[in-house]
């Protein structure tokens, strides 16, 4: 039998939540599909494309839905609330990156999530990229000896703050929305290790000119435990004319070796007589056709999303949490992980090295 699951926001990446879970419900993983919105007229169409039941508020699914689990893709301050909602009402929580934009809101996630026994994973879908996953490997099998240093950058289009999340790109930053990524990415493939200190430094001129009261771009050390260096620069102000909407990449320099992935060169590239061109990621989310007619998704950014599930189900199934342990971002690598961003907007403020 499928597992039940809840979605709290239908908008630009509830949709890839939808069409997931959606998928994952014509295969028999997923038995229930619901969606909580506030916009009533963008609820209204999501249940209609994916015929699934829907609420205007987070709180009436909980009470009404017989669910066992909850994916949360709202805007990032939003999380804290919602999570400890579905928490409260035992359910298994997926929460979009940040966990939460403060360390006091993520500890409050995982002490609940701890006191309750539910499972809340962190989406962390940069873990699911197979280039990094051989990344990680290479790190685990000795081939780099000891990690000594890394470098890693993801850079958005301005029509992400500007465009996208214009309602909002004021109380996040390139560091929340984009840094939180190869943080997470950079601490998981050397071993778990944590954040000891920071210091960032960051430029606002370009948003701020067109309204939006946000960082242009974030750079930072961090300093992990064995002296371990990450140095990271975010950025959401690329031109439009830019060829793809993400650029990223990350570099890993140890003791005998290096090991690098540039995520955007590895894209493919494209160019039409109808004026598009550019490259994309088909590795993050490929559409094709299955055998049945329908829509098909596959990639790294449907995998994290797709394993939630397939972890609920195994925990219905009466494994525990400590037997899934390792397996997923859970909320105290969340917590880390807002541990480290939240030190780098301090530094940014101070213009100083901050303790984390």
């Amino acid at each position: 039998m499928g597992v039940s699951i809840g979605i709290v926001g239908g908008g630009r990446f509830g949709l890839m939540h939808l069409r997931t879970f959606a998928q994952l419900r014509r295969e028999g993983l997923v038995e229930r599909l619901c969606l909580a919105e506030v916009k009533e007229d963008l609820l209204a169409e999501r249940c209609r494309q994916f015929d699934v039941q829907g609420y205007s508020d987070h709180r009436e699914m909980l009470e009404k839905a017989d669910l066992d689990a909850v994916a949360v893709v709202t805007p990032d301050f939003l999380h804290r609330r919602i999570a400890l909602d579905c928490i409260a009402a035992g359910r298994h929580v997926l929460v979009e990156k940040p966990l939460d934009t403060t360390v006091e809101g993520c500890a409050a996630i995982a002490d609940a999530a701890d006191a309750a026994g539910v499972m809340v994973m962190v989406d962390f879908h940069k873990r699911y990229d197979p280039f990094h996953i051989e990344l990680r490997e290479s790190i685990r099998r000795g081939d780099l000896g000891r990690p000594e240093y890394g470098y890693a950058w993801m850079e958005d289009r301005i029509e992400v703050p500007r465009d996208w999340f214009a309602k909002w790109a004021a109380q996040s930053s390139s560091g929340w929305f984009l840094g939180v990524h190869m943080v997470d990415l950079f601490r998981w493939c050397i071993g778990g290790l944590n954040g000891r200190r920071v210091w960032a430094t960051g430029q606002k001129h370009k948003l701020p000119s067109i309204g939006i009261d946000a960082w242009d771009a974030v750079e930072a050390m961090v300093e992990f435990e064995q002296g371990v260096t990450l140095h990271l620069q975010t950025a959401w102000i690329l031109p439009d004319s830019f060829e793809a909407v993400v650029n990223q990449g990350i570099r890993i320099v140890g003791s005998e070796g290096l090991s690098e992935v540039d995520s955007q060169d590895r894209g493919a590239r494209m160019a039409s007589s109808r004026g598009t061109a550019g490259t994309f990621n088909p590795a993050f989310c490929l559409e094709q056709t299955g055998p049945d007619g329908q829509p098909r998704y596959s990639g790294y950014g449907v995998d994290s999303i797709a394993d939630f599930a397939r972890h609920v189900r195994l925990l219905r199934g009466g494994l525990s949490l400590k037997d899934l342990a390792g397996r997923y971002a859970d909320a105290r690598d969340g917590l880390e992980v807002t541990r480290i961003v939240e030190g780098m907007h301090r530094s940014l403020e101070s213009a100083s090295i901050e303790e984390l």
